[in-house]
């Protein structure tokens, strides 16, 4: 049960993306201040990698062609959704913004189920269900 602790943390700091990103976006180009996120995000995650002292395991990803080729994927999409992120941060509100963007975890239990062959029970299900209606009732003014 690792993985809980670890998500909790991240779904709280998922949070303050969206409080720090909504103040900090207040004068300023979204697309911009997202690359500068970026940025500060590989540098400190350059950081830990150090303190782990673990550059050395960056050399396996780049020999092993499929997993590289996955992980720029997955920094693409990551990119794009920071993007489409702090540009819907600058148009709307944090409780708008904020519910829509965790209709991924409906996108990826969807996905995980069609392309990883991943199974659902009904729980898992009804909590797809609640999720998107919480989506739908969160957005509406």
């Amino acid at each position: 049960m690792l993985w809980l602790p670890y998500a909790l943390l991240s779904a709280v700091f998922a949070a303050l993306v969206s409080i720090f990103g909504k103040i900090g976006l207040k004068d300023l180009d979204a697309n911009s201040a997202t690359a500068l996120r970026a940025v500060i995000m590989a540098l400190f995650l350059l950081g830990v990698v150090a303190v782990q002292g673990k550059f050395g395991q960056v050399g396996e990803i780049f020999a092993q062609r499929k997993a590289l080729a996955f992980i720029a994927m997955s920094g693409a999409a990551g990119a794009l959704s920071w993007l489409f992120y702090f540009l819907a941060l600058k148009a709307g509100t944090v409780s708008q913004v904020g519910p829509v963007d965790k209709l991924s975890v409906v996108f990826a239990i969807v996905l995980a189920l069609l392309f990883l062959g991943e199974k659902i029970t009904v729980w898992n299900g009804l909590g797809v269900v609640l999720i998107t209606a919480g989506v739908i009732l969160t957005s509406l003014k």
